[in-house]
């Protein structure tokens, strides 16, 4: 929950302004209030854009929600699903976060479906279950949406906090994740890493070969940040 129209109108121009239409696929989820500054300043260039969350109805007595449609209406090529504040905050399922990533794509969205354990959790030894728990009901939905869904790994005790995962931790992760795509028959899924992802610690993460990219938090609000993350 950042950003202001004065705020967001400097970081996109600049993304705008240096982002390359090179190997790099690079996009921002912003705040729903600002997806129709977001596709007037970034429509036509490389960079596209998304939202954080999605309802799971299509429309009627609501309130607060917002559906697919809406978010087609303003461009939105990507949309956030069961990111962990999501969960903790509001009490995301499994099965609700699930059922979100498959309102995106009925409606021809890409959803980013987030997966990621607690630190109790690491420490308890519980990683990779809980990891397994929170993806059965994404991989439930069968090899042909998941051609169509990105992935994203951001372990909770790394968010915000300036901790990240060792290249080696998000790795066995990762390819716990990709073992699990590979017996669906969808190995191609892209896979990304968030926590605490900057410029200074990007390249040893995407050295590993089961991390296709980054979930970028807090390093995205700067744009020479973010670019240079995007660059590596």
């Amino acid at each position: 929950m950042h950003g202001s129209l004065a705020e967001n109108t400097a970081l996109l121009q600049a993304l705008r302004a240096r982002a390359g239409a090179g190997t790099c696929q690079m996009g921002v989820c912003v705040p729903f209030p600002y997806l129709a500054q977001t596709q007037a300043l970034l429509d036509g260039s490389a960079v596209s854009w998304g939202a954080q969350d999605i309802s799971v109805y299509e429309k009627g007595a609501y309130t607060g929600e917002v559906s697919a449609a809406m978010l087609k209406d303003f461009g939105c090529r990507w949309v956030l699903a069961g990111h962990s504040e999501r969960r903790a905050m509001h009490g995301e399922t499994d099965e609700l976060v699930a059922e979100k990533a498959r309102t995106a794509l009925a409606a021809g969205l890409t959803p980013v479906v987030c997966v990621g354990e607690t630190l109790g959790e690491r420490e308890g030894g519980n990683t990779l279950g809980v990891i397994e728990r929170q993806l059965e009901p994404v991989l439930a939905l069968g090899a042909k949406s998941l051609m169509h869904i990105v992935l994203a790994y951001e372990p909770v005790w790394a968010i915000g906090t300036g901790r990240t995962a060792t290249p080696e931790q998000a790795q066995e992760v990762h390819g716990a994740i990709r073992v699990a795509l590979d017996g669906l028959g969808v190995p191609q899924v892209r896979i990304l890493y968030g926590g605490s992802v900057k410029a200074a610690n990007a390249a040893e993460l995407f050295a590993m070969p089961d991390i296709d990219g980054a979930l970028v938090g807090g390093a995205s609000l700067v744009a020479d940040e973010f670019l240079r993350i995007a660059a590596i």
